[in-house]
């Protein structure tokens, strides 16, 4: 799929995982939305590659588009494939490793918690 502007995948059909291309070495992301409420971030990552542990603020879903990773969350590993989903909760220490090229999506909801 061409590089379509946000504004142009608006009301449209496609997989997410053909919105972000693999690239050798490193880690790649597009934004897809963000907004006040929160965002949707694509990222595609090469073998090997990661993002070191760390905390964020909010509730984090991660959802494995392609491939194979591994999920460190809070001293527990989860070893994590295509269709799988994962709720990060706010403020967990948290790291990704590539164990195969992997793409996924991250959809971080900002605002209060949910009082049930």
């Amino acid at each position: 799929m061409t590089r379509e502007s946000k504004q142009e995948l608006l009301g449209r059909v496609f997989e997410m995982k053909d919105l972000v291309e693999y690239q050798t070495g490193t880690i790649a992301s597009r934004m897809i939305i963000n907004n006040k409420a929160g965002s949707i971030t694509l990222f595609s990552f090469d073998k090997d590659e990661g993002i070191s542990e760390h905390t964020a603020p909010f509730d984090a879903v991660v959802t494995i588009l392609d491939g194979e990773c591994e999920v460190l969350v809070a001293g527990k590993t989860y070893e994590m494939t295509a269709g799988q989903t994962i709720v990060i909760p706010a403020n967990a220490p948290h790291a990704l490793s590539a164990t195969s090229r992997f793409k996924m999506a991250l959809v971080m909801i900002r605002g209060k918690e949910d009082t049930e």
